[in-house]
C-alpha cells in the first residue's frame, strides 16, 4: 500500500492532471466505477488500476496490475468531490481518419462539457469518428472524459490540423458541412449524404471563415423562439441526428 503523496509513483500520476505531462507520458487518469468498467470492456490498454484502501477488490480487477493507496493519497489523485475509490492509468491510443465516412468535426470548441457531450452524441448516432481541430480542449481533460460517459472508448477521436485534413477528406468524397448562420441553407432543405463531415465551431465565434469557405455546404438550424442562438452541444446533437 502507498501511504504518502510524496511517493515517486504518486508524483508521476499527479502530473497526469496536466496536458503537458499527459502528452509526454502518453497516459491519462480515469476515475470512477462506470468509466473504469467502460475502458476495461474496450481495446484500450490499462497500465495500472489504483484502488482506495477501503474499497473491495472487484472481480474485474484481477487481470490488471493494481496498487492500493490510502484515503488521503486517493483524494490527492482524485478530481471529483466524492471519489468512488477506483482509478485507472490508461495508455493513450491514437487513430487515423482515413476510413471515416460519418464524421463530427470540432473547430476550436473550448468547453470540456460541450466536447464530452458531443462525443457521447456522435457515439449514440453511430458516427465513425470525431476530429478535434487546433484550439479544441484536450481530449483527456478530466471534465471531457467524464462528460463522454465512456463513449471516448467506443469510437475513434483524432486530433488534427483541419486546414490540412479536411481537404484530404473532401478529395475522398466526404461532403464538408459547416454549421453557421451566414449564407446558410435551412437544415430541413438539405439532403442526407452517405459520407459527410459535420463541422461545428467555437462557442463564441463559430466555424472559422477559412473552413466555411472550404466547405461544400453551409447549413443552419432555424430558431423560431426568442433565443438568439443554441448551445454548440445542442446544435451538434440536432445536426448529428439529422445526418445520421
Amino acid at each position: 500500500m502507498i501511504t504518502s503523496t510524496k511517493n515517486d509513483t504518486i508524483k508521476q500520476w499527479m502530473k497526469l492532471h496536466k496536458k503537458k505531462y499527459r502528452e509526454q507520458m502518453g497516459q491519462f487518469l480515469l476515475e470512477g466505477d462506470h468509466l473504469v468498467e467502460e475502458v476495461i470492456g474496450s481495446d484500450w490498454e490499462i497500465e495500472q488500476l489504483i484502488v482506495r484502501e477501503d474499497r473491495q477488490i472487484d472481480t474485474w480487477f484481477k487481470d490488471y496490475r493494481t496498487t492500493v493507496v490510502t484515503d488521503q493519497v486517493f483524494k490527492a489523485l482524485a478530481n471529483t468531490p466524492s471519489p468512488q475509490g477506483v482509478m485507472a492509468v490508461v495508455n493513450i491510443k491514437t487513430y487515423r481518419a482515413d476510413r471515416f465516412k460519418k464524421i463530427l468535426v470540432l473547430d476550436n470548441v473550448q468547453d470540456p462539457g460541450n466536447v464530452g457531450t458531443m462525443i457521447r452524441t456522435a457515439d449514440a448516432f453511430n458516427y465513425d469518428g470525431i476530429i478535434l481541430g487546433e484550439g479544441t480542449v484536450d481530449l483527456f481533460n478530466d471534465k471531457v472524459i467524464r462528460s463522454t460517459q465512456g463513449s471516448l472508448f467506443h469510437l475513434p477521436v483524432v486530433k488534427a490540423d483541419l486546414n490540412i485534413l479536411l481537404p484530404d477528406l473532401q478529395a475522398r468524397g466526404v461532403q464538408l458541412i459547416a454549421s453557421t448562420l451566414e449564407e446558410a441553407i435551412p437544415l430541413a432543405e438539405v439532403k442526407v449524404f452517405e459520407s459527410c463531415a459535420v463541422i461545428v465551431g467555437n462557442e463564441g465565434s463559430g466555424v472559422q471563415k477559412e473552413l466555411q469557405q472550404l466547405s461544400d455546404m453551409k447549413v443552419k438550424i432555424p430558431i423560431t423562439g426568442k433565443a438568439e442562438s443554441l448551445n454548440v452541444g445542442v446544435a451538434a446533437g440536432i445536426l448529428l441526428y439529422y445526418f445520421q
